[in-house]
């Protein structure tokens, strides 16, 4: 189903997705409001992840997270949030292994299951577009497409992962105005990491990404490169705690906290 993103509120689009009206991407909906990835594990990991996420903020960039284990809500982040339905697609994860991909986890929840929500670069999106930068993904109704890097994170714990990078092209000029715009918004990845040459960053094929989905790079454009929240995903494979839920890569949270909050200046 195509979706209009200007026509509805966060709380819709949850209640829309808690349904199962809708289980696709949620790149270019609502504007205005923050996107989160999503990690859920059980309570003896949390505390290393939380570590992973603190020294490496531009990949993993930490919303919120629950107060208490087995919690289902977080009360200052969306009204009548339930974690276990309000976002399109999960993945399960099971000793680092991609077991199914699902659509509620009402039937893996537990008690000891502790909710991190991480920044996405769907919320500074919005304001690329407003400053007049096309968002290709967004022109081609496509998911962002998601590359793995040769650049490490630092490893914290059990968690240990190199970054992965989501991918817009842009002219030259537009690659300088998007670093200045997305300096404002650290807690959602910040300004680029790179531009340009691909290969500097341990990408071999450009057209062939490793998450999401390849999009048009023009001629003149040179392609843009963000620190994106799969990398804890890649770190959760490369530690493999025995349990573990994540958003599938492009299937956010919408909140209700509005992207204007979360700028530094």
């Amino acid at each position: 189903m195509q979706h209009n993103a200007s026509l509805t509120t966060p709380y819709a689009i949850r209640n829309m997705i808690r349904n199962e009206d809708y289980t696709g991407s949620t790149s270019g909906f609502v504007p205005g409001f923050v996107q989160a990835n999503l990690v859920i594990l059980p309570q003896r990991y949390a505390f290393d992840f939380l570590q992973f996420c603190q020294v490496n903020k531009k990949a993993c960039p930490i919303v919120a997270s629950s107060r208490t284990p087995g919690a289902t809500s977080i009360p200052n982040v969306a009204h009548d949030l339930d974690i276990r339905t309000d976002i399109p697609r999960y993945r399960i994860f099971k000793n680092g292994q991609l077991i199914e991909e699902v659509t509620n986890i009402k039937e893996q929840w537990r008690d000891d299951l502790v909710t991190f929500l991480i920044g996405c670069s769907f919320s500074f999106e919005e304001s690329l577009k407003l400053a007049g930068l096309e968002i290709r993904n967004i022109t081609e109704n496509k998911n962002v497409p998601m590359y793995m890097t040769n650049i490490p994170c630092e490893s914290a714990g059990i968690f240990h992962a190199n970054m992965v990078v989501s991918m817009r092209p842009m002219k030259p000029a537009d690659a300088i105005r998007a670093i200045q715009i997305c300096s404002r918004f650290p807690d959602v990845h910040g300004a680029p990491v790179h531009f340009g040459d691909p290969a500097a960053i341990g990408i071999k094929d450009i057209n062939r990404p490793n998450f999401g989905e390849s999009v048009t790079i023009k001629d003149g454009e040179v392609p843009v490169f963000w620190a994106c929240g799969v990398t804890p995903q890649v770190a959760i494979a490369n530690a493999a705690p025995d349990f573990c839920i994540t958003h599938s890569p492009g299937h956010m949270l919408i909140t209700d906290i509005q992207n204007a909050h979360i700028s530094a200046f």
